[in-house]
């Protein structure tokens, strides 16, 4: 069951497997789609005959599909919300960390799981940051998705539009300080209303709206001093817990944010984005986004039933702990 935002993409993948699946002469319905809204996805969660339900989408969403599907003690497999935090340490490679940044945030236009929600930089390199930022967003251009000139599209819809303006006037309310200004773009350059500018702000960790995913090309930047432990804390400091990232060339700070005390989310990457790079890995995170992986080494592992056979091919009967009945034949 897709997105009802997205059917159209669902229904040429399904036209894919089903071609796939009549060349091998295997049957038809090992792949179904059905197309509706929430209403279904709750059907799909209560019903008893499916054994495992894998949902992907928001964090509201996981918690009712969790819920559900817990009543009747089926399994699940969740991945959900992310708020993907970058680190750029006073050791990184600025140019790099720049460049894999600007993708993160407005990539997809802000709509993808793994975007670049925060930056958490050193002070000592705050304000290079802030004014690299400043000259990158200004070379961006926002079109069509469909010239490949551009580098960013539309929000879906104006459910997306409305929920972008209502965080920009969240921050504002907060006490944020906006580096690079908001708003929606307009023109006949643009075929909808659905087109915004993307944002950069400078916050605290703690604001109500940085805590909350919003899946827009809106980028928090928020300043630590002292050690990377420091910065991990931050990154730490929030309920998702998809990806995350540092930038830096010392070689203890990257293996501190890989170690026990590091990094709390299921991808960590070092001198890479959040973003990208993360199909051939485990794919997945913890905390609110879920505890379920997708891809990579472990796609397969839930999909399956689990079972233990113990067979004894002798003509003795052992007993467990080896007790004897005794028993008269």
């Amino acid at each position: 069951k897709p997105s009802e935002k997205t059917p159209f993409c669902s229904i040429a993948c399904q036209k894919l497997v089903s071609d796939i699946l009549k060349k091998n002469n295997i049957h038809s319905g090992v792949s179904c789609l059905v197309i509706g809204d929430k209403s279904l996805g709750q059907l799909l969660s209560e019903d008893n005959n499916i054994n495992l339900l894998s949902a992907t989408g928001s964090t509201k969403m996981g918690k009712d599909v969790a819920m559900r599907v817990g009543k009747r003690l089926g399994k699940t497999l969740l991945e959900l919300g992310g708020n993907n935090a970058m680190i750029i340490t006073e050791n990184a490679d600025i140019n790099h960390a720049i460049n894999n940044l600007v993708f993160g945030a407005i990539g997809t236009s802000g709509q993808r799981c793994t975007s670049t929600r925060r930056v958490i930089v050193h002070s000592t390199i705050f304000n290079l940051i802030k004014k690299e930022l400043k000259k990158a967003y200004n070379q961006i251009k926002i079109g069509s998705p469909l010239d490949e000139s551009n580098h960013m599209g539309p929000l879906i819809d104006q459910d997306a539009v409305e929920q972008y303006m209502q965080a920009i006037n969240d921050i504002k309310d907060q006490g944020g300080k906006f580096v690079i200004e908001g708003g929606v773009l307009e023109g006949k350059k643009y075929n909808s209303s659905n087109y915004v500018k993307p944002v950069v702000a400078e916050v605290e960790n703690e604001f109500k709206i940085v805590q909350k995913e919003t899946f827009a090309p809106i980028l928090y930047l928020i300043r630590y001093d002292g050690d990377v432990e420091n910065a991990i804390k931050i990154s730490n400091d929030v309920k998702q817990g998809l990806s995350s990232s540092i930038f830096t060339q010392d070689l203890k700070e990257s293996e501190k944010f890989l170690s026990q005390i590091g990094s709390d989310c299921g991808i960590a990457n070092v001198n890479i984005g959040t973003s990208g790079a993360e199909i051939g890995g485990a794919f997945g995170g913890e905390k609110e986004t879920g505890g379920g992986r997708e891809s990579g080494s472990d796609s397969w592992k839930i999909y399956m039933r689990r079972q233990t056979n113990t067979i004894n091919y002798s003509s003795e009967i052992p007993l467990a702990q080896g007790i004897n009945f005794n028993l008269e034949n």
